[in-house]
């Protein structure tokens, strides 16, 4: 299959969906909130979207766009379509990795992109008039179908034909990853401290009350 990822693949494994009816500009920027994150928390963020929980960050194609309060007053969105479709091809590039024995849960998104494939012209259906600025008869209402694909490639970041400055960016994330992943440890063995404390309190205190009736 055809790719855009234009640099050596050897190492990584890809999924693509193509001739899509939705926006290719709201695909591309559900690629671009995913780019460079672990598996796991791509397909979390895809979830929360999909479910309409969570609004996605347009930092393009935002023109007379409102801003959310949940993004902090910046231009947001909620593509729900275009979610549920970025997590279908997330989906297939996982089996794809996992047909190769590889371990997907410890994978980064190294390439995610979505561009459009085609316009095919439409017209209305015969008998249909518009009308024109003077209520009288005009041109037929002329729409365009336009449809999509999108690329997704999965890696350990650590391949070959990646650059350094995604190596970069996937480095940071697994690092922001490993110290999320730390900090409920953490706070259990610190919880399991505090219980441990009264617990050999109240041993030693029936030890000495034992050692006292003995006496």
């Amino acid at each position: 299959m055809e790719y855009s990822f234009n640099r050596n693949r050897k190492g990584l494994a890809f999924a693509q969906m193509k001739d899509i009816n939705a926006s290719f500009k709201d695909l591309s920027i559900v690629c671009d909130t995913i780019r460079y994150k672990n598996v796991q928390q791509a397909m979390g963020i895809l979830d929360r979207v999909s479910e309409g929980s969570m609004p996605v960050l347009y930092k393009k194609y935002n023109k007379y766009m409102g801003s959310r309060h949940e993004l902090g007053g910046k231009k947001g969105r909620y593509p729900i379509k275009c979610a549920k479709i970025v997590r279908k091809v997330l989906m297939n590039v996982i089996a794809n990795a996992e047909n190769k024995g590889e371990a997907s849960d410890d994978m980064f998104i190294v390439h995610a992109a979505a561009n459009k494939t085609m316009i095919l012209p439409r017209i209305a259906p015969k008998g249909e008039l518009r009308l024109g600025h003077n209520m009288g008869r005009g041109s037929t209402r002329m729409t365009n179908l336009e449809l999509a694909k999108v690329e997704l490639a999965i890696g350990y970041g650590t391949e070959e034909g990646l650059s350094g400055r995604m190596k970069e960016i996937i480095e940071k994330n697994r690092k922001q990853k490993k110290h999320v992943m730390q900090k409920p440890a953490v706070k259990k063995a610190q919880t399991q401290k505090k219980e441990a404390k009264p617990a050999a309190q109240k041993e030693q205190k029936q030890q000495a009350k034992t050692e006292d009736k003995v006496n």
